[in-house]
C-alpha cells in the first residue's frame, strides 16, 4: 500500500485510530486506571477542538510534504453534520488525523513520535 496515493479521508481513518490508541496507552502509562478518569482525560487529547489547538502550534514545524498531507485531509469533501463541533475544528482535526495516518502507514515512526509527543505537550500546556 502506498500511503501517498490514499485520499484524505482514508488517511484520517487510520490516523484517528492510531492517535486514539497512542493516547490511551499514554494515559495508562501515567498510572491512571479509573475508567471514568481515563475517558475524561482521553477526550482532552482526541477531540476536534484539541486537534485544532495542536494544529495551530504544530503547523510551523511541519515539512512541506507533511503540510501537503495535512491539507489533503483538511480539504477532503466530508459530509459534515456534527452539531457540537465547529466546521473549522472538524477540518483541522481531519487534517491532523490524515497526517498521523500517513506517517503511520509510511512507517516513519521516528517522525510520528516527535509529532505525537509534541501534541501531548501542547494539550498539557493549554490545560494549566
Amino acid at each position: 500500500m502506498k500511503p501517498e496515493l490514499l485520499n484524505g479521508a482514508n488517511l484520517a481513518f487510520i490516523g484517528d485510530a492510531y492517535f486514539e490508541l497512542f493516547i490511551r496507552e499514554y494515559l495508562i502509562n501515567q498510572q491512571i486506571t479509573n475508567q471514568n478518569d481515563l475517558h475524561k482525560l482521553a477526550v482532552r487529547y482526541v477531540s476536534a477542538s484539541a486537534h485544532h489547538k495542536i494544529v495551530e502550534k504544530l503547523e510551523l514545524m511541519l515539512t512541506e510534504e507533511e503540510r501537503t498531507i495535512f491539507k489533503r485531509g483538511r480539504n477532503h469533501k466530508y459530509h459534515f453534520s456534527r452539531k457540537n463541533v465547529k466546521m473549522g475544528e472538524y477540518l483541522s482535526s481531519s487534517g491532523l488525523e490524515a497526517l498521523i495516518g500517513f506517517l503511520y502507514l509510511k512507517k516513519d515512526f521516528a517522525r510520528l513520535s516527535v509529532i505525537l509527543n509534541q501534541a501531548i505537550a501542547i494539550i498539557e500546556g493549554s490545560n494549566e
